[in-house]
């Protein structure tokens, strides 16, 4: 029956029974080469959900400050403009801005004032002290863990109410909910501290906000100041894909109302959130060219085991031969006894890789992002490797001769 079988030709059907058959003589060697497929395939999963949850993390982060957020400063008037004559902007160029540029879903001045307060043990602190609008909150994405943020009734009446940063609050009066409440002077004027604040990221200071920071409604800095001038102007999009398109329209009507050789800045984070995107994004593709040298030096494993393979089993393909197989049949078989060596790690090691975020996700509940895309390249590239490496010993057994085969001991 074998000698017809073979003249008749062997389906793909057979060689892969036979390449089955021959897993079943040689469990050991063949599970400990797939194990070496299984760990690259793993490590080549586990780098992509890495890379893609520290690329939705570090994005997350920037989110959190405000992707939406624009903010317009003065840089100065060149080395041809006194101090005298600075140009700064003022709370007209935030109300011009917001007749005629569209897509701004929120707009505040910032004015910066210095001050120094009592803590609780009798010493002086330095703090500072923004007046913004009461759609600052939601232009910076401030949480408000006591207390309230004023409101635009506040703004309108001057009311003198103040939130304090969290931190400040804490070391000042022991805690937060004992800061609301409390009266506070800045400048020699009594303000009632309504609430308490703080940022979703913590910047450590790299932003306006520190942890001395007072914020005040900024109509009650004219109190303390008699200009409209401000230090920044802070704006918020609908959506992010607005960002530089709005902002470029914000640096053209800054620009317009004020002197030529005034420099001004009005820039976004959308930038920031690019070059995020594509550092994590090379970082992934290093990691994952880490992950397909193992998956190759695992080729190589295939490689030798199959080599030993061929040598073990010259007898074989000599009798076979001599009963009809042909070289495109043994070589067919043992390529697919490389390639289901290759699969059969990949699988493994593709259950693996998800295993251990889905096991993330299930116990914690945190949202790793899973890629199918990952599974795959990496069942492709398993498959590659198994062929590829797999091609040399299979050439090798078809061009064995039968004679000389037969004669093997």
């Amino acid at each position: 029956m074998a000698a017809i079988s073979h003249r008749r030709g062997l389906g793909a059907s057979e060689i892969a029974r036979l390449a089955l058959d021959t897993f079943s003589t040689s469990k050991i060697r063949f599970i400990l080469t797939a194990f070496g497929i299984m760990i690259g395939t793993a490590a080549m999963i586990l780098v992509v959900t890495i890379g893609l949850t520290g690329k939705q993390y570090v994005l997350g982060q920037i989110h959190a400050v405000g992707a939406n957020l624009i903010y317009s400063y003065y840089e100065g008037g060149g080395r041809s403009v006194a101090a005298t004559r600075a140009d700064f902007l003022t709370v007209d160029d935030l109300r011009t801005v917001q007749r005629e540029v569209l897509g701004i879903a929120a707009a505040s001045p910032m004015v910066e004032l210095h001050d120094r307060i009592g803590t609780g043990s009798g010493r002086q602190r330095e703090i500072v002290i923004l007046g913004v609008s009461a759609q600052y909150r939601d232009i910076r994405n401030l949480d408000i863990p006591a207390g309230r943020f004023f409101d635009e009734e506040d703004t309108r009446a001057r009311n003198k109410v103040a939130v304090m940063q969290q931190r400040m609050a804490k070391e000042v009066y022991g805690s937060q909910d004992a800061a609301v409440g409390q009266t506070i002077h800045v400048n020699g004027s009594p303000f009632v501290i309504i609430g308490t604040f703080r940022e979703q990221v913590e910047t450590f200071g790299l932003s306006e906000i520190s942890s001395n920071t007072l914020l005040i409604p900024y109509t009650v800095t004219r109190y303390f100041t008699d200009s409209e001038v401000v230090k920044q102007l802070f704006f918020s999009t609908n959506t992010a894909q607005e960002g530089p398109a709005v902002t470029a329209e914000i640096q053209h009507v800054i620009r317009s109302r004020h002197r030529p050789e005034s420099v001004y800045r009005t820039e976004n984070l959308a930038q920031l959130l690019s070059v995020a995107a594509k550092t994590a994004n090379a970082l992934t593709a290093v990691l994952m060219l880490v992950a397909v040298v193992t998956l190759l030096v695992s080729g190589v494993g295939i490689m030798n085991i199959m080599l030993a393979t061929v040598r073990a089993r010259v007898r074989e393909i000599g009798i076979r031969k001599a009963v009809g197989a042909t070289r495109r049949e043994i070589k067919y078989q043992f390529l697919a006894e490389a390639v289901f060596i290759s699969l059969a790690g990949g699988f493994v090691g593709i259950v693996v890789g998800l295993g251990l975020p889905v096991m993330v996700r299930w116990f914690t509940g945190y949202r790793i992002p899973i890629s199918g895309l990952s599974v795959i390249v990496a069942i492709l590239v398993s498959s590659l490797v198994g062929i590829t490496f797999g091609t040399a010993p299979a050439r090798r057994a078809a061009r064995l001769d039968p004679v000389e085969s037969l004669r093997f001991d």
